[in-house]
């Protein structure tokens, strides 16, 4: 004898297609809230200031080094760039003892040049475009008829953002050890 069965499921067993559509809704929803969350976190204050921090910090070092390397061979473009590295205060600096330095670098043939050992900011205040930092920093030093010297310091800057680009404005030795500020 055959037993008859109803066009019905039996009880508590849910049907496979429910189950598989079930599936797809959770995993769609939470593909949706991860993307969600993925470009909210792309799009955060937070990422745009950590992009301002590395500028910064990036146009910082690359100043620092800058001011600290220069060539009496090629002493117009080092002052040059010097000067394009830098504004406000200490750029007018720069600019307004440029010819007498250069006399005295031409005189000496001295070749500077620096490398930056580590960097970081101190301070980074976005919305005024004022960041402070700190810079590990070797010069070497190389005069005709002289050994080659090389010179560890840290030096303290300031940077101020200027159309979009920052640019050192103040530049001084950091303190070490016990030594006060000067």
């Amino acid at each position: 004898m055959r037993r008859r069965t109803s066009g019905r499921a039996r009880p508590g067993a849910m049907p496979v297609t429910g189950l598989a559509l079930a599936l797809t809704l959770l995993a769609g929803g939470f593909a949706a809230w991860a993307g969600r969350d993925w470009y909210d976190a792309a799009h955060a204050d937070s990422a745009g200031y950590a992009e301002q921090r590395d500028a910064a910090l990036a146009a910082g070092e690359q100043a620092v080094q800058n001011l600290n390397t220069l060539d009496h061979r090629s002493l117009d473009r080092g002052l040059d760039l010097w000067e394009s590295s830098t504004t406000g205060e200490l750029r007018e600096q720069l600019a307004g003892g440029r010819a007498e330095f250069a006399d005295r670098v031409r005189e000496a043939k001295t070749v500077t040049t620096a490398k930056v050992l580590s960097g970081a900011l101190t301070e980074l205040d976005d919305r005024a475009g004022r960041a402070r930092m700190l810079v590990a920093l070797r010069v070497t030093v190389k005069a005709p008829g002289a050994q080659r010297t090389d010179k560890d310091s840290r030096m303290l800057g300031e940077l101020t953002r200027t159309d979009g680009t920052w640019k050192l404005s103040a530049l001084g030795q950091a303190p070490v050890g016990g030594t006060p500020a000067g």
